[in-house]
This record gives structure tokens, C-alpha cells and sequence, in this order.
């Protein structure tokens, strides 16, 4: 059968031969084949678009967009076709699509622009808009042929741009008030200029000026009584209409709470009646049924345990299964973590001893370096110095500080001593021991050591006395008393 579509129509064919779907104007389709038109013009979406700016001050934005499918572009005309054309174009499903997206780029759009910038740019705001739907409605085949974005409008209990306009019209007052002061900065100019006849009308206005603003202050004074008094007013209205419908409602909850009543107590009286009656029937066909109870529950009992038994022998061999499988998991998993383990311990192994190796042998390498660098050096020195090895010796022990040091223990040694120097005198002045003739030669010389001897006791038994303050005992000798020795 040939079917042919209208002007705004398309044929959108699936069935028998078709791999996906066929989009045409005219086509014949066979049987196997289903084909139905889709209407591709054009419809009008009508939005009220809430939305928050940066300041998060809410507005409404009222738009009407006109989308479609994008005509002459195959790929858009198969989403239209696949995802959308199921729908009635006025349908609450496709409004609500439509609807999804342009409010949610429209609120990411406004959260990111302050509510000036979206009054004075409404052309770009549009533009931005307009761009990123389109980009989301690509992906089911429609295109925004015209989009109309209206004034923004104030949501109720946000009035910005009511404040915004008594903002520009106080503006204008006294820009208004501004010029009035420049006139008569110029008529006082004009007053120094023409003297007598500037001064009798700078009088005059002065005058006019000041009745104006009484009169202008009268009027503001009269008009803001006038407003309160009708703010007044509706209040007072307002709370007598509470009132009058609050006791309305009270005289229908009565009615309602009386007929309620009466219908439970009806409805009660109904169901106790009618559960007489059954209790009778009841009794009835419990006698009957006692019977076949009894009889059936022997065989029910039977067939019972022989269920549960064969029931509980599953059971068991179930569990033991999945023990078994359990415990050879175990088993297998633990054999490979000690696998693992294993390799871990023997790759560290070798790693460090590896890392030791490489430090021992760059520690050889260095000493090696420092021991021919010194070889080096001490063989430059004696060259140096001629083959000298004391002079080699001597530069080394100045060098290294050697003899500082000798020096240093050597007055540590010292320090806190304080030894005391006696010196004695033998009999002829020569020294100790010379008080004995050097007469005989053999038996004069073994004399002389020993009262050489003799000599020396009394300087150590004084030095002894004076170190430890020790005496010597009275029958080896006796030392003389400071008295004697001053």
C-alpha cells in the first residue's frame, strides 16, 4: 500500500527489511511492514521560568519558545522519531521535557549572573540561554526556531524591580531638585548683574519656592494618611472575613461530627446482625468440615514429616559441601599467601643484599682514593723537602698540631704543683756530702758515697714533711721547728 505523508508530515516505517527505522515523504509499505506520519511542525511553549540570581534574589522569567524537529537534518529527524514522536507534540510529557531543560540551564545560567547584569545584558541572557537549550534539545532531535523572553517580573515578597523603579524615579526627583538649584545659582548670578530688579525677583521666587514646598509637603503628608488608612481598612476586613469563615467552619464540623455518629452507630447495629447470621452458618459448616479435618490430617502429617526429612538430609549434605569447599579454599589461599610471602622475603633478601654489596664496594673505592690521594700527597711533601724524613716528620707533627698538643698536656701536667726548691749545702760550700775529706783513695771514696747518702735524708725528710706533713721517727733524726728555721 503507498502511503504518502503532508506538507508538514513525515512517514516513519519499521517492520520487515528495515534495519533501524525509514524516515520518507512517500513510501510503499508491504506487509510485516508498520508505518505511521509524525507531524514535524513547529509548536509554541509558553514558560514562566523561576529562577535565582547570584544574589540570590528570585525573579520570574517569562518566555515562549517555538521548537520543532530540525528539518532537513536525517540524524535530528531519527531522535524526533525515536524519543519524542510517540508523544502528543502538546502533550504534558513533551511540555515537561521541554520545560526540564530550559528551566535548568536557565537557574545555572542566572546563579552565575547578578541580577544587574541580567537586566542590562538581556540580549546576551537570551543568547546564552537560547544556546545552551539548544545544545541539550539536540540530543532528541529539536530545534528552537524563535525564542522570546519577556521582562522579568518580581516573585511575590521580592519587589526588586518595583524598588528599582522608585529607585529611578527618586533619581529623577532630585536630578529634578538639582536643576531647580542650578536656576537659582543662575538667578543670583543674574541678581549681581542686574542688582535692584534681580533682587525683587529673587524675592518673588524665594517666596513662590517656599509655598510650593509647603504644598508639596502637605500633599505627601496627606497622601501617606490616605494609604495608611486604607492599609487599615483591608486589615480590619481581612480579619473579619477570617473570623466569619472560622465560625462557618466551626457549624459544618458539628453537622459532620453529628452525621458521622449517627452513620457509625447504624454501621455498627448493621455489622452485629449481620455477624449473627454468619456465626450460625459457621456452625453449620464446621460440623460438616470436623469430619474430613480429622481425616485429612493423619495424611497431611505424614506427608509433612517425609517432606522435612528429606528436607534436613539436603540440609546436611549441603552443609557439609560447602564446608569442604570452604576448609580446601582455606587451604588454597593459604598456600599461596605463603607462596607470596616467600618471594616477597627473598626478593627483600636479595635487594639488600645487593644495596650492601654496592655500599661496601663504594666504601672501597673511596678509601682507595683517599689512601692514593695521601700517597700522592706525602710523596710530593718529601720531594719537597729533599728526602728529609725527620723534616717530613716534624712539617706533619706542626701540621696536625702535634706539638700544640704535647705542649698542652704537658702544662695540664703541671698546673696546681707549686713545688718548692730547697737547696743545701754541705760543710766546705760545694754541696751536699762535701763535709767529709776526700783524704784516703780506696777507703776515702766508699766514705765519700756514704756520707753522700747521709747527705741527702734531711732535704727528703723535710720535702716528705712538707708534702704530707709526716715526721720522721725521733730515733732517725728530729727536724728543726719553724722558729728555729726563721
Amino acid at each position: 500500500m503507498l502511503k504518502v505523508a503532508g506538507p508538514s508530515q513525515i512517514l516513519v516505517i519499521t517492520g520487515l527489511g528495515i534495519k533501524d527505522i525509514l524516515l520518507s515523504q512517500k513510501k510503499w509499505v508491504f506487509p510485516g511492514q508498520k508505518c505511521i506520519k509524525v507531524d514535524i511542525s513547529p509548536v509554541n511553549y509558553t514558560f514562566d521560568v523561576q529562577a535565582m540570581s547570584a544574589e540570590k534574589l528570585p525573579f520570574v522569567l517569562p518566555a515562549v519558545f517555538t521548537i520543532g524537529p530540525r528539518v532537513g537534518d536525517d540524524d535530528s529527524l531519527l531522535k524526533y522519531a525515536k524519543l519524542v514522536s510517540a508523544h502528543d507534540k502538546l502533550s504534558n510529557h513533551v511540555k515537561e521535557l521541554v520545560m526540564g531543560v530550559i528551566e535548568g540551564e536557565t537557574r545555572v545560567l542566572a546563579a552565575s549572573m547578578t541580577m544587574e547584569e541580567i537586566f542590562k545584558g538581556t540580549k546576551q541572557f537570551k543568547q546564552e540561554v537560547f544556546d545552551k537549550v539548544q545544545l541539550e534539545l539536540d540530543q532528541f532531535g529539536l530545534h528552537i526556531y524563535n525564542a522570546n523572553v519577556k521582562q522579568l517580573v518580581d516573585v511575590p515578597g521580592y519587589e526588586y524591580f518595583s524598588y528599582l523603579g522608585q529607585k529611578t524615579q527618586m533619581e529623577a526627583a532630585n536630578q529634578a531638585k538639582i536643576d531647580v538649584s542650578e536656576a537659582k545659582m543662575k538667578g543670583a548670578i543674574g541678581a549681581k548683574e542686574r542688582e535692584g530688579l534681580t533682587l525683587q525677583n529673587a524675592a518673588k521666587i524665594d517666596a513662590e519656592s517656599k509655598i510650593m514646598s509647603t504644598r508639596r509637603q502637605g500633599e505627601g503628608n496627606k497622601e501617606e494618611i490616605r494609604v495608611k488608612t486604607e492599609v487599615q481598612i483591608y486589615k480590619n476586613q481581612r480579619d473579619a472575613e477570617v473570623e466569619q469563615a472560622n465560625a462557618e467552619l466551626a457549624t459544618k464540623k458539628a453537622v459532620w461530627s453529628q452525621s458521622a455518629k449517627m452513620a457509625q452507630v447504624e454501621a455498627d447495629k448493621a455489622v452485629s446482625l449481620r455477624e449473627a447470621t454468619l456465626q450460625m452458618e459457621v456452625e453449620k459448616k464446621n460440623a460438616l468440615t470436623r469430619t474430613e479435618k480429622l481425616r485429612a490430617q493423619d495424611l497431611s502429617k505424614a506427608n509433612v514429616d517425609y517432606d522435612i526429612q528429606v528436607q534436613e538430609a539436603n540440609a546436611e549434605l549441603y552443609k557439609k559441601q560447602k564446608a569442604a569447599e570452604a576448609i580446601l579454599f582455606e587451604q588454597q589461599k593459604s598456600a599461596e599467601a605463603q607462596r607470596a610471602s616467600a618471594d616477597a622475603d627473598l626478593y627483600a633478601r636479595q635487594r639488600a643484599a645487593e644495596a650492601d654489596l654496592y655500599s661496601k664496594m663504594k666504601e672501597a673505592e673511596g678509601m682507595a682514593a683517599v689512601a692514593e690521594a695521601q700517597g700522592f700527597y706525602l710523596g710530593n711533601l718529601l720531594k719537597q723537602v729533599g728526602g728529609n724524613y725527620s723534616a717530613l716528620r716534624d712539617y706533619l707533627m706542626i701540621h696536625g698540631g702535634t706539638f700544640k698538643d704535647i705542649a698542652k698536656l704537658n702544662a695540664e701536667a703541671v698546673r696546681g704543683l707549686q713545688p718548692k726548691i730547697n737547696i743545701w749545702t754541705g760543710a766546705n760550700g760545694n754541696g751536699v756530702g762535701d763535709g767529709v775529706s776526700s783524704g784516703g783513695s780506696g777507703c776515702g771514696g766508699a766514705m765519700k758515697e756514704i756520707a753522700g747518702l747521709y747527705g741527702m735524708l734531711p732535704p727528703l725528710l723535710e720535702t716528705v714533711n712538707d708534702q704530707t706533713g709526716m715526721l720522721p721517727p725521733t730515733w732517725l733524726a728530729t727536724l728543726p721547728s719553724d722558729s728555729s728555721k726563721a
